[in-house]
């Protein structure tokens, strides 16, 4: 006896957006069911991108090139070697961070690379944090505090960087103390900043840490959550971030172009 194959069930497009998530969920079981994974990994992303809101990701990506081009001019504003180099590693470690999220979560990932970019994803908030000790550190710092400060953050940062390649998944009551710990040796160092750089910068710093924190703090509360359609939780994370990021760059700024 032949046996007829089973016909598939198309997902609705025109269905309510439960119906339709229904509709593609039934359609992704069947795929993978009959071996159709490339179909069932479509309708899976369309799963995804029903459930997140629609904003996200577009804040990262349109963050991405003005961090690119305002921090090339910063680099080249920086009057001393020592400190464009430290402003280098800021801006690189800044479009790591904003184009690796823009890319994560705007696109639709194969389940290989979707692992690769939310491993990236994660590390790369270490690497900002390290990035931007270097920036304040080589311009701020003797240079033997310099040093000291740039080792512990940056062995700290490739730990943090092996810390989430190997256990991506490790809860958000575990990563974000993490984050914010390292974030906040600042603290020691707030003399010899304040000295070399001034009121308004070491203001700023602190503003940029704050803000940081505060975008833990609702990444890992995953609240407020507003606009859960539009503008969620991790919205007003990934606005924390760039605000906090603005607040470190004028600081960066104000020691560049100061005569």
């Amino acid at each position: 006896m032949i046996s007829r194959p089973t016909r598939r069930s198309e997902p609705n497009p025109t269905a309510a957006p439960a119906e339709g998530m229904r509709s593609h969920a039934e359609a992704t079981v069947e795929d993978l069911r009959d071996g159709r994974f490339g179909d069932a990994l479509d309708n899976a992303g369309h799963i995804v991108d029903a459930v997140k809101p629609h904003l996200r990701g577009w804040l990262h990506a349109g963050t991405f090139p003005l961090v690119l081009l305002s921090g090339l001019a910063l680099v080249a504003a920086t009057p001393t070697q020592r400190g464009r180099i430290g402003m280098a590693i800021f801006v690189a470690t800044a479009c790591l961070l904003f184009g690796t999220s823009a890319l994560y979560h705007r696109g639709r990932w194969r389940p290989g690379a979707h692992k690769l970019l939310k491993r990236l994803d994660h590390a790369n908030i270490f690497l900002i944090i390290a990035g931007t000790y270097s920036a304040f550190a080589l311009t701020l710092l003797p240079p033997g505090q310099a040093r000291t400060l740039l080792a512990i953050m940056w062995i700290a940062a490739l730990g943090g960087v092996l810390f989430k390649v190997f256990w991506v998944s490790a809860p958000r009551w575990l990563s974000t103390p993490i984050y914010i710990a390292l974030g906040w040796v600042a603290v020691f160092y707030i003399e010899p900043f304040y000295a070399a750089g001034g009121a308004l910068v070491l203001a700023l710093i602190i503003l940029g840490g704050v803000l940081y924190t505060l975008g833990g703090v609702v990444y890992a509360l995953r609240r407020p959550d507003p606009w859960p359609r539009w503008f969620g939780f991790h919205e007003i994370f990934h606005s924390l971030t760039i605000a906090a990021f603005a607040a470190h760059f004028v600081a960066a700024a104000i020691l560049a172009l100061r005569p």
